[in-house]
């Protein structure tokens, strides 16, 4: 069995279950919303009141709750959070596996180079966060047909999955660099959860205290608000230059480490 086809084959359960648990997530808030959308006005008015702290955390400043489009834009967060959590673990687990369960002979006693091995990891992760990000989208796009009472959501939601892959992508490659540079494999997906919850509590931080808005550039949950995705801001050029330079530079931080590490067998 090549690598590749090895790694879907290990992580197929984990993929399944993340999936399930983003379907259900988007369910269960969908259904949250045709409980409240006979009165969104009086819901808007509800969040209104709210500190501005609670609104933050909740995730609707912005948003105009009596649509769906609000509605979907307030939890999107959420599922970003979510796509986010499972790419960083898989991009940890799938480089450092072999180190961590003592298993690295079994790649190296083949007739194959490191960068080939990389290759096929970084192959198998990439397609595990598009099955992700696909189901996310089918499903939302389903629901959204279901309960929107007619207002066009096919291109917000496709927007806010682009922006959601675009993160997923990020987060994957730190999981790759630092399990590709740490010494300690075992703790190369804590580490990346770790630097992926205080990107996200930043992000929170911002929406409560705007004086914080100058630290938007160091997390990546900002760069995709999706406030700015679903209005005629869209995707911001500075955002997506930095995301693209972040990702080149994890990218080539996880071959050239990997590369030249001593590999505990």
């Amino acid at each position: 069995m090549n690598i590749f086809m090895r790694e879907m084959k290990a992580h197929r359960k984990s993929l399944i279950f993340w999936c399930v648990g983003m379907i259900v997530m988007i369910i269960s808030q969908m259904s949250k919303y045709t409980a409240t959308s006979g009165d969104g006005q009086s819901l808007n008015t509800l969040m209104a009141s709210m500190p501005k702290s609670l609104q933050a955390i909740i995730g609707s400043v912005s948003f105009d709750l009596s649509k769906l489009s609000g509605y979907y834009g307030m939890i999107f967060i959420y599922l970003a959070l979510i796509a986010t959590i499972h790419a960083a673990m898989l991009g940890a687990d799938i480089i450092s596996k072999e180190e961590r369960d003592k298993t690295s002979e079994f790649l190296f006693i083949k007739p194959v180079s490191r960068n080939k091995v990389v290759t096929a990891k970084l192959s198998a992760a990439f397609v595990n966060i598009i099955i992700l990000n696909i189901v996310t989208l089918i499903t939302s796009i389903g629901l959204a047909g279901k309960y929107s009472k007619g207002e066009p959501l096919t291109s917000v939601i496709v927007n806010l999955m682009l922006g959601m892959f675009v993160l997923q992508l990020i987060f994957m490659f730190l999981g790759t660099g630092i399990a590709a540079v740490s010494n300690n494999p075992k703790g190369a997906s804590s580490l990346a959860m770790g630097i992926l919850l205080t990107t996200f509590i930043l992000y929170n931080a911002i929406g409560m205290n705007s004086h914080l808005e100058v630290l938007k550039y160091l997390t990546p949950y900002k760069y995709f608000d999706a406030k700015n995705l679903i209005s005629s801001v869209g995707f911001e050029p500075v955002f997506m230059i930095l995301s693209a330079l972040i990702i080149l530079v994890l990218f080539t931080v996880t071959y050239v480490f990997y590369r030249r590490r001593d590999l505990e067998v």
